[in-house]
């Protein structure tokens, strides 16, 4: 038997091996020459072909990746995969040359407002543009009869939201829910100023309380990747939406959302979360105008700078799904991003057959109106679980790999699940498949 074990361990590693190997040879092509037109065709070809595995069969060979070299030191390097940094992108953003780059004079930017006809006077109107552009483009939210409110990354427009959604009348604080597991920062964001306003009350799926609520809806979740729809099994909640992954590269496009409050971040869609823009869609004009009150409070607007750079990322990346295949975009940048996620998603999970110890989510394939396709979910961060029984603390065991993630524990769940961030560096994830293929119990 311990034969059998190790005949089918060696398999698996060489399978992941040659995987890898395969891969540096097509970069190392790609990179003497090869223009990206010409490789359209064959990496649509290996998208479709590795848009959703077989559950119950072995993922297919990776699409090209490089493999950089490890060095001397690789085996001792600490990966640090605790966080969504999504560096991933700059490979696809240093192939775009010039077209994202603009000039701020010194003059430009200078007052606090934007356009004192809006609403929101510190919304930029070309990023308002370039908002509802990039909607109509993937068809991923409904921006009729919404209120557009910018905010320093989604996570000032998550306290703003709460902020507008609690009541001023209460005698007592709003609970504020979410089903685990659910985001790790959702807590602390929550309670850091110990506001009389509102108070986190944990697991939406066991909150049983009779009064008011704020429900918090994350979909694709963060940190396991499914889609997510309201919890409480009962009226009189306020649900807020963060739909920070719900763009091609990560899930199917289903629909257009269609919620009362959702938030977006140009982070996790672009990659460019150093920029810290997001944006909120927002039904209720009360509502949007408690938002716009709260970042007036806070960070009197938001930066003008920072809203132009970012709406010219959005104009390119609308512009590549509209003009892919001619001569200025070869490709999408979703169809590029979904297929380097395709890339990693089926490299991990032939990494943890190899190793034998750990599982992965299973996502069952949907349509995408996007892609117009059936495809499978591959989800920003990974929710792995360590099944072996002498490891109650999975985070705690990977440490002493020298890989670093986030456990369980800190998204309201069981300690033997960690999340993985699948967004960085070329060079930093392939060292993790790597390392993680050959841990052993």
């Amino acid at each position: 038997m311990a034969w059998i074990v190790e005949v089918v361990s060696v398999r698996h590693f060489f399978v992941l091996s040659l995987a890898l190997n395969v891969s540096l040879i097509l970069r190392a092509i790609s990179q003497n020459g090869a223009p990206m037109a010409a490789q359209k065709e064959a990496k649509v070809a290996q998208m479709t072909f590795l848009s959703f595995p077989s559950l119950s069969s072995p993922s297919a060979a990776a699409p090209a990746t490089a493999t950089p070299p490890l060095g001397e030191n690789g085996g001792e390097r600490v990966i640090n995969l605790d966080h969504g940094d999504p560096t991933m992108y700059e490979q696809y953003w240093k192939q775009t040359g010039d077209k994202t780059t603009i000039v701020i004079p010194g003059w430009q930017s200078m007052s606090y407002f934007s356009d004192v006809k809006n609403l929101c006077w510190f919304l930029e109107p070309e990023f308002a543009r370039q908002i509802v552009r990039l909607h109509k483009v993937v068809g991923n939210a409904v921006t009729e009869g919404r209120h557009i409110v910018v905010g320093t990354g989604s996570s000032q427009l998550f306290l703003a939201a709460l902020y507008a959604l609690s009541p001023r009348d209460a005698s007592n604080p709003i609970s504020v829910v979410s089903a685990a597991p659910y985001y790790s920062s959702y807590p602390s964001m929550t309670d850091c100023l110990k506001s009389g306003l509102h108070k986190w009350a944990g697991d939406a799926k066991i909150f049983d309380k009779r009064e008011p609520y704020i429900e918090l809806v994350t979909s694709p979740n963060n940190p396991d990747g499914f889609v997510r729809h309201s919890m409480v099994n009962r009226s009189g909640g306020i649900l807020v939406h963060d739909l920070a992954y719900y763009w091609p590269q990560y899930t199917p496009i289903s629909s257009p959302a269609d919620n009362d409050l959702t938030l977006f971040t140009v982070s996790k869609s672009t990659g460019h979360a150093g920029m810290r823009i997001g944006w909120a869609l927002v039904k209720d004009v009360e509502v949007a105008k408690r938002m716009i009150k709260f970042i007036e409070l806070n960070t009197i607007g938001v930066s003008k700078d920072s809203q132009l750079r970012a709406a010219k990322v959005l104009e390119v990346v609308s512009d590549s799904c509209e003009q892919a295949g001619g001569s200025e975009y070869a490709e999408s940048f979703f169809h590029f991003s979904h297929a380097l996620m395709t890339e990693r998603w089926t490299l991990l999970r032939e990494a943890v057959k190899c190793s034998g110890i750990f599982s992965l989510p299973k996502f069952s394939p949907a349509h995408c109106n996007f892609f117009d396709n059936n495809l499978g979910s591959q989800p920003a961060f990974a929710w792995l679980k360590c099944e072996v029984d002498d490891v109650d603390d999975c985070e705690h065991f990977l440490r002493g790999h020298k890989i670093l993630t986030r456990g369980g524990k800190h998204f309201g769940f069981s300690p033997k699940y960690v999340r993985i961030s699948m967004l960085d560096r070329e060079e930093t994830f392939n060292l993790f498949i790597e390392r993680l293929s050959q841990i052993r119990s």
